[in-house]
Parts: C-alpha cells; structure tokens; sequence
C-alpha cells in the first residue's frame, strides 16, 4: 500500500472521522471510502461466539475472574481464542504440503502489583478455566496471601465494540482445499512460463481465522474475528552454469478476495524478474558509504535496528539504547517514526490488542525528538502513561508484552530520483535479508539480497554478496533526506520477541543514510 505523495506530517496525523470511529486520514485515502466505511463496523456475531459455541456465559467467566483475585491480586483478565488455520505448498507444480491446524483455549492473567501470574487450560470446561484462574492467582501472589484473602470486586460487565479493520466475506475456515490449490498453481504456472531460463519453482501459502474475546474484572469485554493469509513465490533461474534466486510474498488480515488476477500475476512476475536482475549482479568493495534505503520492505531495518528499542519493557528494564530518554533529540528535524495499528487489512493491523486497549496511531518519534515509547498495560501504568494498545501476545497460552505492530518513518519532502542523484558513491539497498539485531543497543547486520551501486547519482548495475553493519540509534542521527514515496512491506514480516511471535508489517519511505559500513569484497 503506497501512501499518496504530498502529505505532511500534520496532515499524515490528523485522523477522519468514519461513523464515529478515529483512523489516520492517509489509510482512510489509501483503502477508498468503501472500505473505510466497512472497517468501521462492529462485530456482534463475535460478541457471542464463545457463549454459543463452547457455553462460556457470563457467570462462569465473572466466576474465573473472582478466582483469579481470591489470594488478593487487583487485577484479572481471560484472553479466549479459537484459531483454525491451512498451509499449502507446491513445488515445480507439484502440490507437496498440506496440513490444517487447530487451537483452542483460555489463558489467565492475574496482577498483584508488579507481580504477574499467567497460566492457561486447552479446555473450555469450566472446572479446566477455574483451575488455571486459581494458578494464576497463586502465582501472581507467590503465597503472600492466604486462600480466600479479600481481592478486588468484579467489576459489571460492559461490552465496548470494536473498529472492524479486517471485514472479509468469506471465512477462510469455510472453504475447502481446492480454492487454495487453484490459487498456488496459477502462481507456480505463470513463474514458469515467464522465463526460459526459469528452473525452479516454489509457492506457498497460509491463511487462517482467529476469534478472540477478552474480560477483565474491570468489566471490559472485547471480542472479534481476525483473519489473516500470505503468499510467498520464489523461483530459482539458470544462465549457463550462474544461478540465481529471489522470491516475493505478500500478507494481510484478508480474506480470499484479495488475490485478484492482478496481485497473482504480479506476484509471480516479480519474483522472476528480481531473480533475472540478480543475474546481472555484482559483487562491490566494501567500506563506509552512503547508503539509501527503498521505500518499503526496507524498512525492516527500521523495524528491528530502531523499533524494538521503542517497546517500553526493555527501556524499563534499562537495556535500550532510548532507555531514559524521553524528550530528548535522537534524530534530525526532518524524522519522525510511528507505529500504528489502524491501517484496515494490514498484516500488522490491529483494532484492539491483547489486553482490550484500542489500537492507536503512535508518534514514537515527532521531528527528531523522542515523544513515547510503546507502552502494554503495566509498561504504561511504570511511566504514568496511558497503554499505546501495543500488549500483544502469540496466542492464549502467553501473557502480553509490549510489541510492535506497523512501523514506519513519515515521508519527507524529497522525490526518489534526488536523493539517489545526490550520491556520489554508494548502494541502494532494496530488500534485507538474514538480519541479526542484538536487541535493545541497536547493533545489527542485514544481507542485501537486492540492490544496486550508485556512482554519479545514477544507478550502476545490481549488487550481490553484500551487507549492511551498524547501529540503528546512530543511523537514526545519520539520516540525510528522506523521500516523498512512504510505502508500507506488503511481505509476511512475523516478529519475534521472548519466544513470541507476531504479524507485523513496517515502512519507509525512500531515505538517505550519509553513512553505513558496508561489507562487500574484500
């Protein structure tokens, strides 16, 4: 999804009102009035989806809240889900992958001041949900209170409706395998007959559905259905004894809609002709240089450099770099990062997290000066502040932590063309792979799967055996211009944190590092 050019960050900020519900004004532009309009709605049918499918009413969820309180924590909360999900692979036309899966269950949280206790049943029975409340209470407790101490009052329930970012019209959990297959081989078909010099060819493909609800003893109830799919075509292809590969994948909370003739054909092209252009490519000497950063998928360096330094655990804890530095500059004027849950259909989307909170629109970053970090629910309540609606967990068996969703850097005034016309020598660096962070300080190393050498503002020939070496908090003050043309990944980006992992999606807009250490011949 491109972002229209143009906009400043005033007017990237301002949110449109759609049917009472606040989302940005350029996703609002980007998805068209139609969909805006959809995303807005509220979902009754997941409102009740527990109680009519597996008899979890009311009573029995204010009764596992109580227990999870009944050694004197303050605070309860049960996380429900129930996911399906399908994976099919095929490979040189060959279908040879396919598998479903199953979760279901509840997993319970209690708080009693910074302690924390979580456990989770697979079972929807009721005694399986009373007895891990009751865990979850010894543990949040760790015996400092005797059973049948006084905890909280249970609040009354109230439902809150969500926006809907990701409506679809068909649930993935309905379909059967055969328009799942249709899908693979017209991509593997069109990779193969793109090129006679393809000779390999790998498509797969994921999709699955997951409901949740959330209770607090707060009385918040919250409760949606969140589909999600991915693609991803890779080809290998031959000249002489050379041989080349490349893939590209995309990913949303979607449903089997969005694979128009369009995005397949695309998606099979592109990954032919990135592995054609890998075939022209060259390895380059290595050392410090201008480096520019595609608008897009690199933004994953963004994401992992920079971003996780911006989850307020790990500032708490005194292990980022940004630890302590509220209010301070940590980049030029001309920067300013978000991390946003409301871009409808978004592979990183999010309408409420994992602890209830609404996903917002946050402005980590505001020209230069570090305004926020992205706060859960105790991370928030450490700093004084209010939740960003960035708790996420994996699934119903982990607690929630402060996480990414979609990452991104505001576009600037300069167009694509200038910025790379502004380079003497260097690489632009189109996609990443293979990266390694050390989380928190910020070090990190990023194959270039692709890329090119600029000499004289003008782009040279294709790069290869090529890395990127720095620390993200010093590339943040190095960056030099940055572009007009804000995109946001459409790949399948899942993020990992403290064994968790999670969808997320990130962006950039075309931008100017004035310098990176570069890892190349020699």
């Amino acid at each position: 999804m491109d972002q229209p050019k143009g906009l400043t960050r005033r007017q990237l900020i301002k949110a449109a009102t759609v049917m009472g519900v606040s989302i940005p004004a350029w996703a609002a532009g980007v998805l068209g009035p139609a969909r805006a309009l959809a995303a807005a709605s509220s979902s009754e049918q997941a409102r009740d989806y527990f109680s009519r499918n597996f008899g979890v009413d009311e009573g029995l969820i204010a009764k596992a809240l109580a227990r999870a309180l009944s050694r004197g924590a303050q605070y309860s909360e049960l996380f429900f889900q129930h996911s399906t999900s399908c994976w099919v692979g095929m490979e040189d036309g060959r279908v040879n992958k396919a598998y479903s899966g199953v979760a279901l269950g509840v997993g319970v949280r209690a708080i009693d001041g910074e302690k924390v206790g979580y456990a989770f049943t697979q079972s929807l029975e009721p005694a399986e949900i009373l007895s891990a409340a009751a865990s979850a209470a010894e543990l949040a407790t760790a015996g400092a209170s005797q059973p049948g101490a006084k905890g909280q009052e249970i609040a009354p329930p109230h439902f809150k409706p969500a926006m809907k970012l990701y409506p679809i019209t068909e649930l993935w959990s309905e379909l059967g395998m055969g328009p799942r297959l249709k899908l693979v081989e017209q991509v593997g078909g069109i990779m193969a007959k793109a090129d006679p010099r393809v000779e390999r060819t790998l498509v797969q493909m994921h999709d699955g559905v997951s409901w949740v609800m959330i209770a607090t003893s707060e009385g918040l109830r919250r409760a949606e259905m969140r589909p999600i799919t991915g693609m991803i075509a890779s080809c290998v292809v031959r000249q002489g004894k050379r041989r080349e590969s490349n893939f590209r994948d995309v990913a949303a909370r979607d449903g089997i809609g969005m694979y128009n003739e369009r995005l397949l054909k695309d998606l099979a092209r592109g990954a032919v002709e990135a592995a054609l252009i890998q075939l022209q490519a060259r390895s380059i000497p290595g050392g410090e240089m201008p480096v520019v950063l595609a608008a897009g998928s690199a933004g994953i360096l963004l994401h992992e450099a920079i971003g996780h330094g911006l989850e307020a655990d790990f500032n708490r804890r005194g292990v980022s770099a940004f630890s302590g530095r509220l209010g301070e500059v940590v980049a030029p004027k001309h920067v300013t990062i978000v991390d946003s849950g409301l871009v409808a259909h978004n592979h990183g989307a999010v309408a409420f997290d994992d602890e209830g909170t609404d996903g917002q629109f946050t402005v980590l970053v505001d020209r230069g000066r570090l305004v926020s970090y992205m706060f859960d629910r105790l991370t928030a309540r450490y700093y004084g502040r209010s939740s960003t609606g960035s708790g996420r967990r994996q699934s119903f068996e982990y607690a929630p932590m402060p996480r990414m969703r979609i990452t991104f850097m505001e576009p600037g005034p300069y167009e694509p063309e200038e910025i790379i016309a502004s380079v003497k020598h260097g690489i632009l660096a189109q996609q990443f792979t293979n990266g390694q962070v050390r989380i928190g300080v910020g070090d990190f190393s990023f194959y270039v799967k692709s890329g090119w050498l600029i000499e004289n503002g003008r782009l040279v020939h294709p790069i290869k055996e090529v890395n990127v070496v720095g620390n993200g908090p010093r590339v943040l003050t190095r960056i030099k211009m940055v572009g007009n043309d804000l995109a946001l990944a459409r790949g399948g980006f899942v993020c990992g944190k403290n064994g968790q992992d999670v969808p997320v999606s990130q962006g950039l807009p075309t931008t100017l590092v004035e310098r990176m250490n570069v890892g190349g011949r020699g």
